[in-house]
């Protein structure tokens, strides 16, 4: 699985980051353990996943975390993560 994070402020994306996870795990755990290192890459707290993150990824495999998802402020108006490719072993059971 190959995951993009992506910083943006005013229209324009500060930052970008690709994360590949080739591991075994479940794709909740790869999406878990790419969101902490796309946060560790960007010096940033966890976002809290709220009801609408969890909906738009499990509909689009994207979602935005804005202000609201940090308890901390932060300088960018949202950070956005983006499934850009996902296992075969994943899209053989959804099928």
């Amino acid at each position: 699985m190959r995951m993009s994070g992506q910083l943006w402020k005013n229209g324009h994306r500060m930052r970008e980051t690709m994360i590949e996870d080739t591991t075994a795990e479940t794709r909740t755990h790869k999406v878990i353990h790419a969101l902490e290192e796309i946060c560790h890459e960007f010096d940033l707290a966890l976002p809290i996943w709220l009801d609408k993150n969890i909906r738009d990824f499990q509909r689009h495999a994207n979602c935005r975390f804005t202000q609201d998802s940090f308890v901390e402020e932060v300088n960018f108006d949202y950070l956005e993560i983006t499934i850009i490719e996902e296992d075969d072993s994943f899209r053989l059971q959804i099928r």
